[in-house]
């Protein structure tokens, strides 16, 4: 599980955000379960992503942020002339950051 220490000890200032964003897409390619975000069923180019940070709220044990991530879609088999295509894509997800370790974890919001 990646470790998110930047933006959990921002998140009682205006940083927090920033942090989270910057954290997430330093992350390796992989790290993220977009997959379960595509909607054409094509596969994953996560090597440019693009965060936004909708909202943030904590409990006892852990900060929640709901983010998007645009990442590239590559379909194939379609039976076009320039199989395989690149398709921009979206999806929201869920970010559970434990308060004790700083481990994350994600959820994938289904559209």
């Amino acid at each position: 599980m990646p470790k998110f220490l930047d933006a959990l000890q921002e998140f009682q200032s205006g940083s927090f955000e920033t942090a989270l964003k910057r954290e997430l897409e330093n992350l390796p390619a992989g790290t993220l379960p977009l997959e379960k975000g595509t909607t054409r069923g094509g596969f994953v180019d996560d090597s440019n992503i693009s965060v936004t940070v909708i909202n943030a709220k904590q409990n006892k044990n852990s900060i929640q942020s709901k983010v998007g991530i645009f990442f590239t879609e590559i379909i194939v088999g379609c039976g076009c002339g320039d199989d395989p295509i690149a398709e921009n894509a979206y999806c929201e997800m869920l970010i559970s950051i434990d308060k004790t370790t700083s481990e994350a974890e994600f959820e994938i919001f289904q559209q």
